[in-house]
C-alpha cells in the first residue's frame, strides 16, 4: 500500500492522466489551458498574441456597441464627447481545452497575455480608456469575451443650417491598423443605453456599418443627434422679434426728433444684441446657420427704418428754418411797401409749412406701408426656408481635390 502511494505521488508531479488518479481513489487535477500553463516562456506567450488562424476566411470579430451617454456637443468646435462600452468577442482555438474532465468552463485572463485588435478612433481629438489592464474571459472552447470602456472626444459635422431645430449624423470610426482585411474583419451592432433626456442634445437614432473598399478593418456608430433646447430658441429668436415689433410701432409716432431718439435707441440696442447673438453662433465654410441670415436681415430692417425717419425729419426741419426765415424778412418788406396793400405775407409761409409738413407725413406713411409689406414677406421668407429648404454641405477638401479620397493603407 505504501508502494502505491509512492507511485501514486510520482506520477501526480510527471503530470500522470485522470484515469490512473481516480483508479487510486483520487478526484482529477485540474487542468488549465495549454497555452498559458506557462506565462514566463516568451515562446509560449508569442503564439497567443499572433491573429487566431480561421482557414481562409478572416478572423469575425464579432463587436457591440453599448452607448451610454453623449454629454456635451460644442457646436462652436463643432465636437461631440461620449462615454460608450465595446464587447468584443471572437474565437481563438488555439486555447480550447482538449483535456476532459475539465471542471472550470470559464477564466480570466490580462489583456496583454493574448491577441485583440487594436483599436484606433479616426475622428477623436482624445480617447480616455476606463479600465488600463482590462481582462478577457475565455470559455473551454477558445471563445473570447472582452469588455472595454472608453470616453472620448470626437470630431462631427454638425448640420447647423436649421439650429436651433438641427439633427445630425456623427460617425465614430474605428480602425485596426495593425491588420489587413485578409486578417480581421468586423461584425458590429449598437444598443442605445442613454435613459436621460435632461439634456439639450438626444440621441434619436444608433446604427452601425462596416464601410466598403477598406484595406484596414474597420467599423462606424453613426449617432444620429436632435437639438430640443426650448431655450435656445427663446434666447435666440424672440429678442430680435421683439426689437422688430417695437421698430413696426415706433412708426406710428409723429415725424420729429422724439421718433429719431426711439429709432436710434432700438438700432444701437439691436447692435449690441446682434453681435453676442452671432458669436454664440457657429460659422462654416458652407451651410452657415439660417439665424446668421435672419439676424443680419433684422440688422438691415431697422437700419432702413432709421435712416428713412432721419431722412423725413430733416428735411421737414430744414423746411420750418427756411419758414423763419422768410418770416423775419417779412415786416422789412412791408416798411418799404406800406401804400401797397397785397397779400397778407403771413398766409403763404402758413400754407407752404403745411404742404411740406403733409408731404413729409404722407412719405412717412407710403414708406410705413412697404415697410410693413417688406417685414412680412421677410418673416414668411425665413419660415419656408426653415421649414422646407434642405443644405448640402460641400465636398471636404480630401475628397473635392483631384488626390484626395478616404485613407487607403
Amino acid at each position: 500500500m505504501a508502494l502505491c502511494l509512492l507511485l501514486h505521488l510520482a506520477f501526480l508531479r510527471l503530470g500522470t492522466t485522470q484515469p490512473l488518479a481516480q483508479e487510486h481513489g483520487f478526484s482529477a487535477p485540474v487542468v488549465d489551458w495549454p497555452s498559458f500553463s506557462n506565462l514566463d516562456s516568451p515562446q509560449e506567450v508569442q503564439e497567443t498574441t499572433e491573429v487566431p488562424n480561421n482557414g481562409s476566411a478572416p478572423l469575425l470579430v464579432d463587436v457591440l456597441v453599448f452607448v451610454s451617454n453623449v454629454f456635451n456637443v460644442d457646436i462652436l468646435r463643432y465636437t461631440v464627447s461620449s462615454t460608450m462600452l465595446l464587447r468584443l468577442s471572437w474565437l481563438d482555438t488555439r486555447l480550447a481545452l482538449n483535456a476532459t474532465g475539465h471542471q472550470r468552463g470559464m477564466v480570466t485572463l490580462p489583456w496583454d497575455s493574448l491577441w485583440m485588435p487594436e483599436l484606433t478612433i479616426r475622428e477623436a481629438l482624445w480617447v480616455e480608456w476606463q479600465d488600463r489592464s482590462p481582462r478577457a474571459r475565455v470559455d473551454r472552447d477558445g471563445h473570447i469575451e472582452l469588455y472595454l470602456a472608453l470616453t472620448t472626444e470626437t470630431n462631427c459635422d454638425l448640420e447647423l443650417f436649421h439650429f436651433p431645430r438641427d439633427q445630425s449624423d456623427c460617425r465614430i470610426s474605428f480602425f485596426a491598423f495593425g491588420n489587413t482585411v485578409m486578417e480581421l474583419e468586423f461584425k458590429p451592432h449598437a444598443v442605445n443605453e442613454i435613459v436621460s433626456v435632461k439634456r439639450e442634445y438626444v440621441v434619436r437614432d444608433l446604427k452601425t456599418q462596416v464601410p466598403s473598399q477598406e484595406l484596414v478593418p474597420c467599423f462606424q456608430v453613426t449617432l444620429r443627434l436632435e437639438n430640443t433646447a426650448l431655450k435656445a430658441i427663446i434666447a435666440l429668436l424672440v429678442p430680435g422679434e421683439a426689437l422688430l415689433l417695437a421698430d413696426l410701432c415706433g412708426g406710428l409716432l409723429p415725424l420729429g426728433t422724439e421718433r429719431i431718439a426711439y429709432k436710434v435707441t432700438l438700432l444701437l440696442g439691436y447692435l449690441v444684441l446682434y453681435s453676442s447673438l452671432v458669436q454664440a453662433l457657429p460659422s462654416s465654410s458652407s451651410c452657415n446657420p439660417l439665424l446668421i441670415y435672419h439676424f443680419t436681415a433684422l440688422l438691415l430692417l431697422l437700419f432702413v427704418s432709421t435712416i428713412e425717419t432721419v431722412l423725413l425729419a430733416g428735411l421737414l426741419a430744414q423746411g420750418n428754418r427756411r419758414h423763419e426765415s422768410s418770416c423775419s424778412l417779412a415786416p422789412r418788406v412791408e416798411q418799404h411797401d406800406r401804400g401797397n396793400p397785397g397779400p397778407n405775407p403771413e398766409e403763404v409761409p402758413r400754407g407752404a409749412k403745411g404742404s411740406r409738413r403733409s408731404w413729409a407725413e404722407a412719405a412717412d406713411h407710403i414708406f410705413f406701408l412697404l415697410y410693413l409689406a417688406g417685414v412680412g414677406c421677410g418673416q414668411l421668407i425665413f419660415i419656408v426656408l426653415w421649414v422646407w429648404t434642405t443644405c448640402k454641405s460641400d465636398p471636404a477638401p480630401g475628397e473635392a481635390v483631384p488626390h484626395g479620397g478616404w485613407p487607403r493603407l
